[in-house]
């Protein structure tokens, strides 16, 4: 049964960027209004004044149940956002529901009101997550399915009959248009219930950064708590303000990592495997093509290389935080 008064815990991750932070943050507090809970912020371990900054802000505006902890590391997204749950609520009392809102994303008039209701009214639902656009409205794709062999080679190849074939394996699921149920949603708006991460545990915090968001969300289906989209929810999101994703000249080595951590620990390591060979037949493919009609192939710099070095290498210290299994909330 759905507690009558549910208590939230709002959790808004900062690396180096305090001012949107809280502005986010600011934003968060205006949607919580007639909901019981807190709202606390973790500073990454930014180590450029952010701490001090947020932290001045909110005791000089004498922001109403907010607090500004620090990390003490950088552990990436997962176990930022970890730092935030475990902090729980500041009178020691469990939180009913768990948000976690990106230091990019702004929540719309009655955005965490929505997702809220619907988790109440969906006690089987362990996860909602909200519809995000750009500041100009422009809609982003942030519904997914969990990625498979065949998804890695539908990515990969670029090819219309191809996708058509494979488009119920695709990761990206066109934005639904009204409320529904998916594999995993991107982490900028997302509302946990608090009994399913006690079940299923936290964040990995394995992954630095990218896939954590997948893993916990599978973790949450196999356990028999589905992902719901909420149309209903909307939330501005920049996008990228953190990451630099935008700038990037090449993907980064820990987004090899996090694949690789993922498809290892969901499938094991012959399908993770089987998952780059895919990958890998289905970009020679398309980079066969674009040299015979003169195109520019669609890879990052370095890309396949990357893919190819990454799975045959040594786990790499950076990707192996917080021991072999799910990190929990005893943090164990």
């Amino acid at each position: 049964m759905p507690p009558s008064d549910p208590k939230l815990l709002t959790v808004v991750l900062n690396w180096r960027t305090a001012d949107m932070t809280l502005r986010a943050a600011e934003t968060a507090l205006r949607e919580m209004e007639g909901i019981g809970g807190e709202l606390v912020i973790v500073d990454n371990d930014s180590r450029d004044g952010s701490f001090e900054r947020m932290a001045g802000v909110v005791a000089d505006r004498a922001w109403p149940r907010t607090r500004v902890i620090d990390a003490g590391r950088n552990g990436g997204f997962g176990a930022g956002n970890n730092v935030g749950i475990r902090a729980g609520l500041s009178d020691g009392s469990r939180p009913d529901y768990v948000y976690i809102l990106n230091s990019d994303a702004f929540p719309d008039a009655g955005a965490i009101r929505a997702l809220l209701d619907h988790l109440q009214a969906h006690p089987e639902t362990g996860f909602a997550g909200s519809y995000i656009h750009g500041p100009e409205g422009d809609p982003h794709l942030t519904t997914f399915r969990f990625p498979s062999i065949a998804s890695e080679f539908e990515g990969a190849v670029r090819l219309g009959p191809v996708s058509r074939w494979l488009r119920n394996r695709a990761v990206p699921v066109p934005i639904p248009e009204q409320t529904t149920r998916v594999d995993w949603l991107a982490g900028a708006s997302l509302m946990m219930r608090m009994e399913v991460l006690e079940e299923v545990g936290l964040f990995d915090e394995r992954f630095f950064l990218y896939f954590e968001e997948t893993d916990l969300c599978h973790r949450a289906k196999n356990a028999g708590y589905p992902t719901d989209f909420v149309r209903e929810s909307s939330v501005t999101h920049i996008g990228s303000a953190s990451t630099g994703m935008k700038e990037w000249q090449e993907v980064p080595g820990y987004w090899f990592d996090s694949r690789r951590h993922y498809f290892e620990k969901t499938h094991g390591r012959a399908y993770a495997r089987l998952a780059t060979a895919a990958h890998v037949a289905g970009a020679l493919l398309h980079r066969l093509r674009c040299l015979l009609t003169g195109r520019k192939p669609a890879d990052p710099p370095r890309f396949l290389r990357s893919l190819i070095s990454h799975e045959f290498s040594a786990p790499r210290p950076g990707a192996t935080r917080g021991g072999d299994r799910a990190a929990r909330l005893t943090g164990g």
